[in-house]
């Protein structure tokens, strides 16, 4: 616990889940509620001059959005402090060379991708030559899709996503995954899994280093704080990354004891404000 406390007080730079983590949708306004002491959290970051970065494995909304969003909520969050699974994504097709992508998903799935330059083709637009088909946040996904989707794939084309984990918090409680259920579809009739862009990915804490100025090897020296422990536990704890749970989204303190050495967090915690006494 010594040694964990210290990693948090030195530590280089800090990843926050945003649903169930410093937040949570707020149904009423359409927008998000800030769960109590992450204002001050972030703040806090600020004024000493550590970088971090919201990261949500939700694709529904331009990164843009979500941080204003977030900013309506009362954070101090810039723009570009805000991360999505399009923008790992993004990244990581234009660096293995796939530029035309079928993306099963809205315009806020979207934006990251034609921001870099890859040609988007819509969820059932007709296409030849696609390299890659990406799924996140699709609720309007049907048979055409599906189709469309699959036929990419029989013909050579690579299947990724945004996020592969069945719910994720809200104020209502538990959410369906969408590309969860959209990728099982396409699995089940290709037998092709996808490759995941979102967290947990190597790729997502990648990016998320790479945003926040930091090299690979500084992974060691980050805080991962997050609800899931199939997404942020995980990322955290493969990359030696400081691991803390909180319980105000999908875990209690203690579920949390009883998970798996992978998804076990090196710090569980009530909330994350909680954190900021920690913080040196």
């Amino acid at each position: 616990m010594v040694d964990v406390a210290n990693r948090i007080a030195t530590a280089r730079g800090f990843i926050f889940d945003m649903d169930g983590t410093i937040a949570l949708g707020d149904s009423a306004s359409g927008g998000h509620r800030a769960i109590p002491g992450a204002v001050d959290l972030l703040a806090r970051l600020r004024r000493d001059g550590r970088p971090f970065r919201v990261f949500t494995n939700g694709s529904a909304k331009a990164p843009a959005d979500y941080a204003a969003s977030l900013r309506a909520a009362g954070f101090d969050v810039q723009d570009e402090e805000m991360m999505t699974p399009s923008v790992s994504a993004a990244e990581y097709l234009v660096a293995t060379g796939l530029k035309r992508v079928r993306v099963l998903g809205n315009a806020g799935t979207m934006a990251p991708l034609i921001a870099a330059g890859i040609e988007v083709i819509g969820p059932s637009e007709k296409a030849d030559g696609v390299q890659a088909v990406f799924t996140g946040w699709h609720r309007e996904f049907g048979f055409p899709d599906l189709e469309a989707a699959c036929n990419d794939i029989w013909a050579g084309a690579v299947l990724t996503s945004a996020s592969h984990v069945p719910f994720f918090a809200t104020q209502a409680g538990r959410g369906i995954g969408t590309s969860f259920a959209i990728n099982a579809a396409i699995t089940a009739l290709t037998k092709v899994k996808p490759t995941v862009l979102g967290k947990p990915s190597r790729h997502a804490l990648a990016a998320a280093l790479r945003r926040m100025g930091l090299p690979r090897s500084a992974a060691r020296e980050v805080v991962v704080v997050g609800d899931d422990p199939a997404l942020e536990m995980r990322m955290a704890n493969r990359a030696g990354a400081v691991s803390v749970c909180v319980a105000t989204g999908l875990q209690t303190l203690q579920t949390m004891a009883a998970l798996e050495a992978a998804e076990r967090p090196l710090l569980p915690l009530q909330s994350v404000g909680d954190l900021a006494a920690m913080l040196g």
